[in-house]
């Protein structure tokens, strides 16, 4: 029998489980994007068509824009911003025009006006994001096949169709069932990352001087204009911050913050630090800067898990786009089609079989078409 203070205590500990619970779904649901952005992001900003030489100033200055758009973009403009907002606990772009529209009739189509032309554009950059980030990041991980062996380049695309074939199979499980398991996955991943950029700073302790953003200053300073389309490659690093927001109905504001602060960002961080600090120890390394941080005695071990978080990547923004596209219908903006609510506890939870399918099509015809993350990216 228990006492009246340990009933208290229980009681108290249940809403910090259940964010905590909340907190590892979301790494599996929310954060695969932007989780597995260090296999592309950091090298993409150097093989781009500019070729930015690995020298110190360059790479300093690289490492420190993708830190402070983490930084900014993440955790001030996101999570201390937008993410306060909430139309009926969803969120995402059109959930904020649900703010100034009036409720739209059926049958009746929304008045259109310069913020709903906005919106709407905004949104069409999910989904296209939706489409472009399952190819790469799938086919970014795979490729890790070929730093281990060139034997295996024949079947990299191959094996990248197939797990996104599998990837859209099972998304009519819904995402609380998928986010019970890709969650620890993920937290795995964030767990290898962060050892990875640690051993990589070992390498190169100085590289912690990009937290000085004064090294951003002297970077657009020295590359002029070019130095914008240099940051066209750096904000591959919060490809799919959008499933943030877009995905808030599925799990709340504040487990996803959590997750953030204690997991995800520590380990990007780390790990972008370890990429730059590897690149100006040995600048051979830019070839796949992400792989060439993992000892050969552990290749294949980072390989698997990597695509397995690759796939979880997909899952955040196949997770927002459902979320978008049942918001777009109930404000008049897509036709009516067949949505599927996969959670009786969270009704933010849905599946749209039209939509997965799209994705799925489009999907494989881009990882057919461009056969290379560096392509797509």
């Amino acid at each position: 029998m228990r006492t009246a203070l340990e009933t208290t205590r229980v009681t108290s500990d249940r809403p910090h489980a259940a964010r905590a619970s909340l907190a590892l779904a979301a790494l599996g649901i929310v954060f695969g994007d932007i989780g597995t952005s260090p296999l592309y992001a950091f090298r993409q900003c150097f093989v781009s068509l500019l070729k930015v030489a690995p020298t110190h100033d360059n790479v300093l200055g690289v490492v420190s824009l993708i830190l402070w758009s983490l930084i900014l973009i993440v955790f001030v403009r996101y999570i201390g911003m937008i993410m306060r907002v909430a139309h009926d606990g969803e969120g995402g772009i059109l959930a904020l025009l649900a703010f100034v529209l009036p409720p739209v009739k059926r049958g009746v189509a929304p008045k259109a006006t310069w913020l709903t032309f906005l919106v709407i554009l905004g949104a069409g950059m999910l989904f296209g994001d939706g489409v472009i980030t399952p190819a790469v990041s799938v086919l970014s991980s795979v490729e890790g096949l070929d730093v281990a062996t060139t034997d295996a380049r024949p079947f990299i695309v191959p094996i990248a169709v197939a797990i996104l074939l599998v990837l859209f199979v099972v998304q009519k499980r819904g995402t609380h069932r998928i986010g019970s398991v890709f969650g620890p996955i993920m937290l795995l991943w964030f767990g290898v990352i962060a050892a990875l950029g640690i051993a990589g700073i070992s390498r190169y302790p100085l590289i912690l001087q990009a937290f000085d953003p004064s090294h951003i200053v002297r970077f657009f300073a020295h590359h002029g204009v070019a130095a914008i389309a240099i940051f066209g490659a750096v904000v591959l690093c919060v490809s799919g911050v959008e499933a943030l927001y877009a995905d808030m109905s599925h799990f709340g504001r504040e487990p996803i913050a959590l997750a953030w602060t204690v997991a995800v960002f520590p380990a990007l961080a780390l790990n972008y630090l370890g990429q730059g600090a590897l690149v100006l120890s040995d600048p051979r390394a830019l070839d796949n800067p992400f792989y060439r941080l993992a000892p050969s005695a552990v290749l294949y071990f980072v390989v698997a898990v990597a695509t397995i978080a690759t796939i979880i990547a997909s899952q955040a923004l196949i997770s927002g786009v459902f979320t978008l596209t049942k918001q777009g219908i109930s404000l008049g903006f897509i036709p009516r089609m067949r949505v599927i609510y996969t959670s009786i506890a969270h009704r933010g939870q849905v599946y749209v079989p039209f939509v997965n399918r799209l994705l799925a099509v489009i999907c494989i015809a881009l990882v057919l078409g461009f056969d290379s993350s560096s392509r797509l990216a």
